[in-house]
């Protein structure tokens, strides 16, 4: 039988492709060098679109509002609104670090220092509510009695570790200067890059639908473009909405809890607000966090902060976050919290944040799919229903 030059290409194409995965299963470790090594490459350029991904939202706001067409005319004002607005975006992302660093740093040492003093003085008073209520038990009482707190002793055992351990597990200080000089090179490589692609976004994305139409049939490419348009929205949606509901939710928790005089609003306020970038489960890190640090002081204003949590998170979850994040990522409630455990599971604390667009988008082109087969059988999704 005589084989067309068609199915003799794809048998070629099969045996090549057989020869290189078993390859790479005699000799993974190779290959897992190899990407290693390449990936240790490209890192500083991946680093670099994540940060061009995460500017361009904001970039994007300051340019709508402050340099819309109708507002400004001549080309000169509108050729550096961009330049402008990536700079405004810049300096306030700096301006935050800097209030982090000089602000948010002193206020977390001496909080710090008022909770090692604060636990000194807790110890003797749990040690006489359990005398209170254990006196008839000896082995809780002695377990009790036994409770030390020296802040003194943890300081220097800390600064012991940083002197004899850390040798150990840095190996050197060599090695530590040349972690901490190939990080600060590879965030500048990445941050240089970024500001290119702000700056060229445009011609960027003109150069890749040109590659992409050159070797990849009309249809398809216009199919990837369709895919990448409704991750990006997805993404930027999903991004923008978390964002300036974790602000929203930090401030109510600052206020209140400076209304109702609680301990240590500023810092609880400030770590909800970062937790609560975490979906689902974040703010209640930080609830649990912010519990302990009052408990240590007032046990009666800890149980008045854990009211004073339920209640803004009714309100969060009720008013503030249908409004702000509605319905961003168009992702049923089930499957977001399928999302973040699954994303937790893999990636930690980023699979948490990233999954959840990515199922999004893995929804939305399923249910693209589903219509459409449905549409085939000539059927709709509300007959489906009714049946």
């Amino acid at each position: 039988m005589e084989l067309s030059n068609e199915t003799v290409r794809k048998i070629r194409g099969l045996i090549v492709f057989t020869a290189l995965t078993t390859a790479c299963l005699w000799k993974y470790d190779v290959v897992v060098r190899a990407l290693a090594f390449v990936f240790h490459i490209i890192l500083p350029f991946v680093l670099g679109g994540a940060i061009a991904f995460v500017l361009n939202v904001p970039m994007n706001f300051v340019q709508r509002n402050l340099f819309h067409e109708n507002k400004i005319k001549g080309k000169k004002l509108q050729k550096i609104a961009r330049p402008v607005s990536m700079l405004i975006v810049i300096f306030g992302v700096l301006g935050i670090v800097a209030v982090v660093m000089f602000v948010l740093i002193p206020q977390l040492g001496t909080t710090f220092a008022n909770l090692g003093t604060s636990i000194q003085e807790f110890i003797p008073r749990v040690q006489e509510w359990a005398e209170d209520i254990f006196h008839n038990n000896q082995e809780i009482m002695e377990w009790v009695n036994d409770l030390e707190f020296d802040w003194n002793k943890i300081m220097e055992t800390g600064i012991d570790f940083f002197k004899n351990g850390a040798g150990s597990v840095l190996d050197s200080t060599i090695t530590a200067a040349k972690s901490i000089v190939s990080g600060i090179t590879t965030f500048f490589i990445a941050f240089v890059f970024a500001i290119y692609i702000l700056l060229q976004k445009e011609k960027l994305g003109l150069q890749a639908k040109k590659v992409l139409f050159a070797f990849v049939r009309r249809g398809r490419g216009e199919a990837t473009l369709e895919v990448l348009s409704l991750t990006y929205n997805t993404f930027s949606s999903f991004l923008t909405g978390q964002c300036v509901e974790a602000v929203i939710l930090g401030s109510m928790f600052v206020v209140t809890m400076a209304v109702l005089r609680l301990p240590y609003a500023l810092l609880i306020g400030i770590v909800i607000a970062f937790t609560a970038l975490i979906p689902i489960f974040g703010a209640f890190v930080g609830c649990a966090v912010g519990v302990f640090m009052i408990f240590i002081e007032d046990p009666v204003k800890a149980m008045i902060f854990v009211v004073l949590f339920l209640v803004l998170q009714q309100v969060e979850g009720n008013l503030i976050y249908p409004h702000v994040v509605g319905n961003s990522v168009g992702l049923p409630s089930i499957w977001v919290l399928a999302a973040v455990s699954v994303g937790g599971s893999l990636m930690g604390v980023v699979g948490m944040l990233i999954f959840i667009p990515i199922v999004s988008v893995a929804y939305a082109l399923f249910r693209e799919v589903v219509y459409l087969k449905l549409k085939q059988r000539e059927m709709t999704p509300e007959e489906v229903e009714k049946i």
